[in-house]
């Protein structure tokens, strides 16, 4: 059974959540023409792509290729590279910076504590996505409120100290985003048919069981409380969680 089939059940209110993201993002893209999307390659941001690609805005998209993503994601960036008819950016970790990190603290240091996971999240994300994000005067995610308690109270629009930070799926449902990839005909990872919901670097992501938590298979080995690496907690300087349409 495919992740289409388990999960394609769209909210009563669908198509006004897809005319609103496409509205948010041509608005703010009016205002923010410097716009990028940084891509997961997960199931929302195949979905972002192509209300990026429905609204007729200039966005480019840019992945953080880690050294250790799965072979499944990456094989997603040449289809939509086809799909769209542009270059996904792909910034990888400084060379140097990854061997004297797991010189020093070897290559599973991520199980052993939250600090070096974190510590490890930065050479292989933050790091790559300050420059990815160098030049822009906004981004766009998949995040969703639906997504964890860390979540729950994200903004549609965040202003950050240096950028505009874009989140059109803020109320869209785990039901709505399998509906658009069903109704597009979107390509995804594979990985989300083996009951990975929630996809990341392959030593730090599980497949989940019935009953666990979306976010379960990411670092499973931590609390709840912890199970972020830096991309979505940066302090903001005001939050509009609603934008007219």
């Amino acid at each position: 059974m495919s992740a289409i089939d388990l999960y394609d059940r769209p909210s009563a209110d669908f198509d006004t959540k897809v005319q609103r993201a496409m509205a948010l993002l041509q608005a703010q893209a009016a205002l923010h023409p410097r716009l990028t999307q940084a891509s997961s390659l997960g199931a929302e941001d195949m979905v972002v792509t192509h209300l990026i690609h429905l609204a007729g805005i200039e966005a480019s998209v840019f992945v953080l290729d880690t050294g250790k993503l799965h072979a499944e994601t990456l094989a997603l960036i040449p289809r939509i590279e086809q799909r769209y008819a542009t270059t996904v950016r792909v910034f990888r970790p400084q060379h140097e910076a990854v061997v004297h990190f797991v010189r020093q603290n070897g290559d599973d240091a991520m199980y052993r504590s939250i600090e070096l996971r974190k510590a490890c999240c930065d050479v292989r994300k933050m790091e790559p996505l300050a420059r990815a994000l160098d030049g822009h005067d906004g981004w766009i995610t998949g995040l969703r409120r639906e997504q964890s308690n860390a979540r729950a109270d994200v903004g549609e629009v965040v202003q950050e100290p240096a950028r505009v930070k874009l989140n059109p799926l803020v109320d869209w449902t785990w039901g709505d985003v399998w509906h658009f990839i069903a109704t597009h005909q979107l390509p995804y990872n594979e990985l989300h048919d083996r009951f990975f919901p929630s996809i990341g670097c392959e030593p730090c992501t599980r497949a989940i069981s019935v009953g666990e938590d979306f976010r379960a298979g990411r670092w499973w080995w931590e609390q709840e409380s912890a199970k972020e690496c830096g991309l979505h907690v940066q302090a903001a300087v005001s939050s509009l969680d609603r934008t007219p349409a």
